[in-house]
Order: C-alpha cells, then structure tokens, then sequence
C-alpha cells in the first residue's frame, strides 16, 4: 500500500521534535569539549564562541525518526523491499542510507575537529556514494534536456553516482555562509521534492516501494527542527557534519527518485522530462552559488576550496542587507523556484511552459542586481578597502578553512 501524504508530515514532525529536543545536549557538549567556532572580535566586545555539533543533533534526529517510520506500519512497503540487518557489501536500501548517513556525518565530525584535508574529506564522501549504490541506490535512468533518455552503464554508476553526491554536499556546504541559510534552503528543497515524489507515485510513475519521499521528509524534518536553534543568532552550527549528512540525504532522495523513473510525467517541457534534473531546480541557490564560486576561484588563479568573500549572501551583506534579510532573500528565491516547479506537477501539466521562463526571469534578475550593486561598492565597502573593518562583514561568519579555529 501507498504511504499516505499525512505519513510523510508525521514522519516530518517526528524528526523535527526530536532534533529541536537533542541541540541543546549537543549545544553542552560543544562547548564542554571546546568543539567550537570562534568568530573575529568586534570592536568593544569579545569574540564569539559558537558550538558546531549541530549535525550530531541532525543525525540523532534522522537516525531514530528513520527507525520509528520503519516500525510505525506507514511505510510497510518502503521498508518491507529489504531488511535491516548489517551486511557491508550488499546491504539492503534502508540500511545502506543508514551506512551512507553515517559516514557522511562521521567525516564532517571529523573535519570540524581536526580540519582534514581536501584531499581526505573527497575520499570520504565518496565512501558515502559507494554504500549508496551497493545497496541499489544509484542513477540508471538520465534524461537530458531536448536529447532522449540515457540509460546509464553499471560500469559508470559508481562514478556518476560518486559524483552526484560530492556535487550535492559541496553545494550544501558552500551556501552554509549565514545563520540559517543552509538548513532552511535545504529544507524548503526537502519539502518540494518531498510532495514532487509523492506526486509521482500518484500518478504510478513511482513505485510504492520508492525510499526517496521518505528521505526528503526525514531531511525537511531535521532542518525544520534544527532551524529554531540556529537562525541568527546562532546558538549551534551544523558544522560539516550536518552539511554533509544532508547532502547525504538530499542526494539519496533525488537519485531514488530521478535515476529510476524512465517514463516522463505527461504535460511536462524539457527539464521536466528529466526527475534528476528538478533538484537542481529546487536546490538551485547553493548549486549556482557552487558553480559561480568554482569559476570564480579558477579565473583567478586560486584552489577551488580557497575561501573568499563572493559568494551570494556574501553580497546581499555588503548590499546592507541584515543578517536576517540577506537569509530571508535566499531562502524567498528557493521558494519560488520549488514552486514554478510544483505548479505544472499539481495542475496536470498546464502552465509548464512558464517554468524555464519564469526560472531564468528569476535568476537573471537576481543575479544582475548583485551584479550591478557589487559593481558600485557603498561607503562601507570602500572604508574596507581603505583598511578601516567594516563592521557589516563582521558579523558575517566567514568559511571555516579561513576563520574557523578551535580551543583546544
């Protein structure tokens, strides 16, 4: 039997509960073991110490809301594809997202305390995408817009599965510049795709079996219940453990469901042909924030994982934007992207070819206002140049490779 949509909210609730109760365990113990971010010190005060054990409280959240949904009876058929037990080298589905989550949140720990190298952290998540297609997690199916569909050869699916999942948790990662910017984007992307899943399976293209909604919904949930305790200003950071672990889960769900629909959802215009594709519609901040940074980083001269000052929150802040606003900015263009994405979905594919218009509209607006306002830097951004500390940037936490620093 099909999970209700009511199944995939309570599961949602669930999580978030159980994540919102677990931070301020993990607040304690952040800063009992100085497992800390400590920002730069603004003028007349202290720098600030801020806990980054926030993806542990993220995991405990997944890890027992995953569990409850297995033994609450909603998701008989998800679960009841495969068993849970341990078996490294062929798990079944659920137990290879549990291997996968894991490793994911256990590398991003690992990173937070001991800042390991690029190097190391790749090899790691791609740990991640090799326990993901061990148990049948994986890309089969890829539709490019305007060609035909492409069936994906096994010889490739480690590769392409790999890296689909380094893709999604550097993304995830670069936009986690601001209190609450990467929890509540990833959120409303979980949400989006949650519905746009179950939106398949209404439809029959999705089996009933499909793991992918009930990922998104855990993922939706941990955010939700994570967001209260770091929007600005922040009590606790995700750290990477959290990033990576979502991305973990943001790129098992859209595989799940985009790499094995073959048949496309009547009404739809090119990308929509594509499920694959639709994350990076929804999830459409951090992956254009990923790709601009990459470019940007490249064109001059400097190593990809350098951190600077461009990213796009980086700019609403020097715009004058607050904290709060720049977050809410970023987190209304997410919104209306999932939504020019749910509208043909819901409505039998009517109004579909307003989609990559209004996409493009969107985007082109926002970026060339960045653009145009960058351009012709404001007084405060000219006092930083002269050497004089620009009181705006500083309440901005910077990437952690340039100045996160640990109290031993």
């Amino acid at each position: 039997m099909r999970p209700e949509l009511s199944s995939y909210f309570l599961i949602a609730v669930i999580s978030a509960a159980i994540t919102c109760v677990f931070v301020p365990f993990f607040i304690k113990q952040g800063v009992k073991r100085k497992i800390a971010s400590v920002s730069e010190p603004i003028s007349g005060e202290g720098s600030k110490s801020t806990p980054l054990l926030g993806g542990l409280a993220m995991y405990v959240g997944f890890v027992l809301s995953f569990i409850i949904a297995k033994y609450s009876g909603l998701f008989g058929e998800v679960f009841d594809s495969g068993d849970f037990s341990f078996n490294i080298f062929s798990p079944s589905e659920p137990m290879a997202i549990f291997m996968a989550a894991t490793v994911a949140c256990a590398v991003g720990l690992i990173d937070d305390i001991f800042d390991i190298s690029a190097p190391a952290k790749t090899a790691g998540i791609s740990l991640v995408g090799v326990m993901l297609v061990l148990g049948g997690i994986n890309i089969i199916w890829f539709r490019v817009p305007f060609l035909d569909v492409f069936v994906v050869d096994y010889n490739l699916t480690f590769l392409v599965t790999v890296i689909w999942v380094l893709g999604m948790t550097n993304a995830i990662n670069f936009i986690d510049g601001l209190d609450g910017l990467a929890a509540g984007i990833v959120a409303i992307g979980a949400f989006t795709f949650m519905l746009y899943g179950f939106r398949l399976g209404q439809v029959d293209l999705l089996q009933a079996s499909n793991i992918g909604p009930l990922i998104a919904a855990l993922a939706f949930g941990v955010c939700i219940g994570f967001l209260p305790w770091n929007f600005h200003p922040a009590k606790i950071f995700m750290g990477d453990s959290g990033s990576l672990l979502l991305g973990c889960l943001m790129a098992a769900s859209t595989m799940a469901v985009g790499g094995r629909t073959p048949d496309p959802f009547s009404g739809q215009t090119f990308f929509f042909y594509a499920p694959l594709v639709i994350p990076l519609v929804i999830l459409g901040v951090p992956i254009i924030d990923t790709a601009f940074a990459i470019i940007r980083r490249a064109s001059s001269g400097q190593g990809i994982a350098t951190a600077d000052k461009d990213h796009l929150h980086h700019r609403l802040m020097r715009l004058g934007h607050g904290h709060r606003r720049s977050v809410a900015i970023l987190w209304s263009w997410t919104a209306l992207l999932s939504a020019f994405v749910l509208y043909p979905t819901y409505n039998e594919g009517r109004g579909d070819a307003i989609v990559p218009i209004g996409v493009a509209v969107l985007g082109g607006l926002l970026y060339l206002g960045l653009l145009v306002f960058t351009l012709r830097p404001g007084p405060n951004e000219k006092a930083e140049v002269s050497g004089i500390r620009n009181k705006t940037e500083i309440n901005l936490r910077n990437s952690k490779s340039q100045n996160k620093k640990f109290v031993r």
